[in-house]
């Protein structure tokens, strides 16, 4: 079987852009879960700090630092989200994405087909992201420590 490389399922697991009218996420302290559910299984959980800055990029990925990503299809209104587009690597690989979804000001969830050649191969692939607002406020970041100590 062939496996996904880290940065395509970093890319399946994240959000659409909002569009200007509809309502955002509540920033705050945030639990996500995000799920490669085939062609392998695996899943993530993390928490972060959502900031108000934040609220835009946290809902508009796949772009990131490894894909660039295009969306002529992008519905997000009345709490749910529905998109079609593309996304490319700093290399040039094409990967295919479709999802829909819901979000309210407290949670979100995303569910994504994905499709990409790797390695001559075609490979197609799910995953889903759930993610829910768990304070109002953000812990206090962890005291940096020097190697060695």
């Amino acid at each position: 079987m062939t496996r996904l490389p880290p940065a395509l399922l970093a890319l399946a697991l994240a959000a659409p852009t909002p569009a200007a009218s509809a309502p955002a996420i509540k920033p705050g302290y945030w639990e996500s879960t995000n799920r490669l559910l085939s062609p392998i299984k695996q899943s993530k959980t993390e928490k972060r700090c959502i900031t108000p800055a934040d609220v835009d990029k946290f809902m508009a990925g796949p772009s990131n630092r490894h894909y660039a990503c295009t969306y002529p299809t992008k519905v997000i209104s009345g709490g749910q989200i529905r998109l079609k587009g593309t996304c490319v690597s700093k290399k040039g690989r094409k990967v295919a994405v479709q999802g829909s979804g819901a979000y309210t000001p407290t949670s979100f969830n995303l569910t994504a087909e994905i499709a990409t050649e790797f390695l001559g191969l075609d490979i197609a692939g799910k995953a889903s992201t759930e993610a829910r607002r768990i304070a109002d406020v953000c812990p206090p970041p962890e005291p940096k420590t020097e190697a060695g100590n």
